[in-house]
């Protein structure tokens, strides 16, 4: 499913002012900071709040044709168990006296399937996010990341167009959370909008990345891109990561032809994100004594000033942002074009399953 449209209305004190444009089969990320609107977004998205102004149009995968979801001006909306679209909030909301496959049931009978359907349809999702042999364990028995996908696969027992997503990894711990990013990433999902603050969970589950501020767009497109050419400090802010794709064996990280050592992980061995925070690499004008293990030369491609921070864009072989004082940058003695050698410990490199 394709969504784009026009979304403007008043969620509470805050002015929603907000172009979207979701490919189908794809995942986008809304990021920003509290209060920002983004859960307002997928509300509107979902038809549980109605637009005050704009347009909203679906194109399913199955047909060719714009169906119109939302359009104040000519009183068409769309109510929400007609879009074929799947909100999973952020707070699981299992049904206690239920077990595991009567709460994924549950979703299909409101929809107004047949028991038999029902229940063939919450098999096969349980399945799908690898809980089939859970299905009549009390939710009270689960564990946080056991609820989640529970929660999830109540979401595509309806085989949804569109799956929207409040916070999907919010609530799980640092073990849970690999397994998530799989299921959220599956190549078999219906086309997603994840709502998260996270940049780490924007940076890596996205195809493409929409930073909201005030209920409005600051800057949209894929990660790499916002990342590397931030339009503002505040969309620098609000990611400040640095995400590097690359192929893990043990503790060695392969990115392209260079290697990097990481410290402590969970993370298996094959394709991986490790995610660097730019104040974590330090930079030097010769090689630094002591021969720390991560240690490259490379070139200053661009230098940027905020107000209280310098952001230094360096070259291959990794294009990292590297975050450092203005009386740092001085004493460095370097500017864009100069040749220097960044550094940074094994143990600041955080690597993520991917």
């Amino acid at each position: 499913m394709r969504v784009h449209g026009h979304l403007r209305a008043r969620a509470g004190m805050l002015d929603i002012d907000v172009a979207v444009d979701v490919a189908s089969g794809s995942t986008t990320a809304i990021i920003g900071p509290n209060g920002a609107g983004k859960t307002s977004v997928l509300r509107l998205l979902a038809g549980l709040a109605p637009l005050d102004e704009g347009r909203l149009v679906a194109r399913y995968d199955s047909d060719d044709t714009d169906v119109v979801w939302d359009d104040p001006t000519a009183d068409v909306f769309v109510p929400p168990d007609q879009r074929r679209v799947a909100m999973m909030f952020q707070q699981h909301a299992l049904i206690p006296h239920l077990d595991v496959r009567g709460n994924v049931a549950f979703g299909c009978r409101a929809r107004g399937m047949s028991r038999g359907v029902a229940e063939r349809s919450a098999a096969a999702a349980l399945d799908r996010v690898g809980l089939g042999h859970l299905g009549s364990r009390a939710v009270a028995q689960l564990s946080g990341g056991e609820a989640q996908r529970v929660a999830l696969a109540r979401a595509l027992a309806a085989e949804p167009a569109m799956l929207l997503l409040d916070e999907p990894l919010a609530a799980l711990d640092a073990r849970a959370r690999p397994a998530m990013r799989r299921l959220l990433t599956a190549v078999d999902m219906p086309t997603r909008i994840i709502v998260t603050h996270d940049p780490v969970d924007a940076l890596t589950l996205a195809d493409q990345v929409v930073v909201i501020d005030a209920g409005r767009v600051v800057q949209v497109g894929p990660p790499h891109s916002l990342v590397h050419s931030p339009q503002s400090t505040y969309v620098a802010e609000i990611l400040g990561l640095n995400p590097l794709a690359g192929t893990l064996t043990g503790n060695r990280l392969m990115i392209g032809t260079h290697e990097l050592t990481v410290g402590a992980h969970s993370a298996h061995d094959g394709e991986v994100v490790a995610v660097v925070r730019p104040r974590s690499v330090s930079l030097h004008r010769s090689r630094p004594e002591g021969s720390p293990r991560n240690v490259w030369s490379t070139r200053i491609d661009m230098v940027e000033r905020a107000a209280d921070r310098v952001r230094v864009r360096l070259g291959m072989p990794l294009p990292l942002v590297v975050e450092v004082t203005e009386a740092g940058l001085g004493a460095l003695g370097a500017g864009i074009g100069d040749e220097v050698w960044a550094a940074v410990k094994a143990s600041e490199i955080t690597v993520i399953d991917r």
